[in-house]
């Protein structure tokens, strides 16, 4: 198929909706694409932006109207800055590659690869669609691991409960202290609820 008959929908995505850290993320991906696009020519029919973590299936609104517009044939290729941002899951991924299989899906292009219906090419995708998924699940499991250390440390893991106060400074991290201002008032609440 010639290059002006693909017709690439471009998908940015942030992990989270209330992610700070990547707040620029999503119009720095389209930025870096819309450039590559311009010096490649590349026919982009759609953006599409997503503020939504990958790691369940079927659970991005925008990603599943994209296959659906897939599936109607309105897109035939995908423009994204890495294939982390499509899937970080075996079902969405998976769900990519059938399209791929069925002709549906021509071409998957990031900032530095590009994935046709190739078996090589789609195994490479696999293999880092998965690799996402165990960097995800790894992550958890750290996550868990560091918290429960700080309980054995006898130190509070998390947000300080009602009443308490985290501390601010470096060298007390994972310490508690009474609130002064909120402390008083559950006193009372317990206190009543005793009585």
């Amino acid at each position: 198929m010639e290059e002006n008959q693909i017709r690439y929908c471009l998908y940015a995505r942030k992990s989270m909706e209330q992610d700070d850290k990547q707040a620029l993320s999503i119009e720095s991906q389209v930025n870096e694409m819309l450039v590559l696009a311009e010096r490649e020519k590349l026919n982009i029919v759609e953006i599409k932006r997503e503020s939504h973590s990958s790691k369940e299936v079927g659970q991005r609104p925008i990603y599943n109207e994209l296959l659906s517009e897939i599936r109607q044939g309105k897109f035939n290729a995908i423009l994204t800055w890495a294939p982390d941002r499509l899937s970080r899951n075996a079902g969405d991924l998976g769900a990519v590659v059938d399209m791929m299989d069925q002709k549906l899906l021509i071409e998957i292009r990031t900032f530095s690869q590009r994935f046709t219906n190739n078996p090589n090419e789609k195994f490479l995708l696999m293999i880092l669609g998965s690799q996402a998924k165990l960097e995800n699940d790894n992550r958890m499991i750290n996550i868990k691991r560091g918290l429960r250390a700080r309980v054995e440390m006898g130190l509070w893991p998390t947000t300080a409960p009602t009443g308490y106060v985290n501390s601010n400074r470096t060298d007390q991290k994972c310490q508690v202290f009474i609130d002064p201002h909120r402390a008083p008032i559950i006193k009372q609440m317990f206190e009543k609820v005793a009585y």
